[in-house]
């Protein structure tokens, strides 16, 4: 998973927007991941001024509706890519056209396999939620 991380997005009023000539950029990349087979989804987000945050202080819910006042990194988009490799992940991520204040962060995405036979057994009983 590529996660892109707009710096000041945090800040963002709620509705905003990239301008045409960013979108055109990003929608090229896009078709570039789509046309080399390694594109699965992709979403852009919503600024957190629109979004809210559920917290579990002590087990018990609480709700803080957006702009987050502490954070200091937050998503503004994610492409699920499937490539063989994390250098192959950041070959992709060094060709999006980001500006100066996005960066973009590499995570792989927990499989089956990687989780120890206890686990699987916990997992195995949930087959409609395994991808």
């Amino acid at each position: 998973m590529m996660l892109m991380i707009p710096k000041g997005y945090e800040n963002a009023a709620p509705g905003t927007l990239p301008e045409a000539e960013a979108v055109a950029a990003m929608m090229k990349y896009n078709q570039a991941l789509q046309e080399a087979g390694v594109l699965i989804t992709l979403d852009g987000l919503h600024p957190p001024s629109m979004g809210a945050r559920v917290t579990f202080k002590s087990g018990k819910p609480h709700v803080t509706d957006g702009p987050f006042t502490e954070a200091k990194e937050l998503l503004g988009g994610y492409w699920m890519i499937q490539v063989t490799s994390k250098e192959e992940a950041i070959q992709w991520a060094m060709r999006c056209p980001a500006s100066d204040n996005e960066i973009i962060e590499i995570r792989q995405v927990q499989e089956f396999s990687d989780f120890p036979a206890d686990v699987q057994k916990v997992l195995g009983d949930y087959p409609e939620m395994l991808g």
